[in-house]
């Protein structure tokens, strides 16, 4: 027997068809290192910036080399990004909102937490 949309007494979750007309809201602008981005309405920040073909966003604090997301679930720190002037922020963990100027973060990402 088809399921209906809508309210049902079924505990089992919505068959994926039942989902084929979702759409997502209009697109949040934010920057990147000053390039203008857009990302899908609570998305990511790692995945839109994936999605705009950047999969480098930090550099480690010896040597310089580049890191974006490893794991995807906030439990590696690879991906830490400057959102807003806020280092350490987990782009993976952080949804993208209007308006939010990210930037690549540099080693640990405030001058204060540098090796005297």
């Amino acid at each position: 027997m088809p399921r209906r949309l809508g309210r049902s007494t079924d505990p089992r979750p919505p068959a994926p068809l039942s989902l084929v007309d979702a759409r997502p809201g209009p697109p949040v602008e934010f920057t990147f290192d000053g390039r203008a981005l857009t990302a899908l309405p609570g998305q990511s920040l790692a995945a839109a910036l994936w999605a705009a073909g950047i999969t480098s966003w930090r550099t480690t604090r010896g040597g310089g080399r580049p890191r974006g997301a490893f794991c995807g679930i906030g439990q590696c720190f690879d991906c830490l990004i400057t959102v807003n002037g806020r280092p350490n922020r987990r782009a993976c963990l952080v949804p993208a909102a209007p308006g939010d100027v990210v930037t690549t973060q540099e080693g640990h990402g405030r001058a204060a937490l540098d090796p005297q």
